[in-house]
């Protein structure tokens, strides 16, 4: 059984992360403890709230977390987690992020559009990777946020369209740290099979 580590950093939707990881069979715990984030097979980040307050509680974790990026143990930031794995955010004050993936975090632009972008909107994927094993493209997922990353195509799992084109899947180089700006957690069956692929990566 996989041992998947929900990093608790005071900002976050960690119930319904747990409740959604407990639907593909691993080990689920929310924790804090650098030695338990270390040990385990898998790690989420989530997030809900401010990119600057985020980077703020997660201060002490900084070294944790690049620990293990650089392991090559799989992580996944969901909606926010995603955000503050980027170089940097104009959210607010610009802050920089952890710098797991490169990129930033902008507004959205001015425009007819409704921000924050709430509801439902499918993906295009881009590119094959584990964490997107049989999702069909234009798939439907949840998104709730007024910002949202760009980077560059190589990092680009799947894009979404609101008003512009943003990335609402991202991996790093290796391919073991990922985001999604959408909530897996709140995306019924495909997000449950994005979880569920996740695990299978540990």
């Amino acid at each position: 059984m996989k041992d998947i580590v929900i990093i608790d950093y005071g900002i976050g939707n960690l119930r319904s992360v747990y409740k959604g990881l407990e639907h593909t069979g691993a080990s689920v715990s929310i924790t804090g403890d650098p030695e338990k984030i270390l040990a385990a097979d898998g790690v989420i980040l989530p997030g809900v709230g401010a990119f600057a307050d985020a980077m703020k509680n997660i201060e002490d974790l900084k070294g944790v977390l690049a620990e293990c990026a650089g392991s090559g143990k799989p992580m996944l930031g969901i909606c926010l987690g995603e955000q503050i794995l980027m170089d940097r955010s104009e959210e607010g004050r610009p802050t920089s992020g952890l710098g797991l993936i490169h990129g930033n975090v902008l507004r959205f632009p001015p425009s007819r559009l409704k921000i924050p972008h709430i509801g439902w909107n499918s993906i295009q994927i881009t590119q094959e990777h584990p964490l997107l094993v049989d999702i069909p493209d234009g798939s439907y997922v949840y998104f709730v946020h007024s910002y949202y990353v760009d980077t560059t195509q190589e990092n680009i799992l799947a894009a979404c369209e609101y008003g512009v084109t943003f990335a609402a899947a991202v991996v790093n180089g290796p391919g073991n740290v990922m985001g999604t700006q959408f909530h897996p957690e709140k995306s019924g069956d495909i997000g449950l099979k994005i979880l569920h692929n996740f695990v299978k990566m540990c």
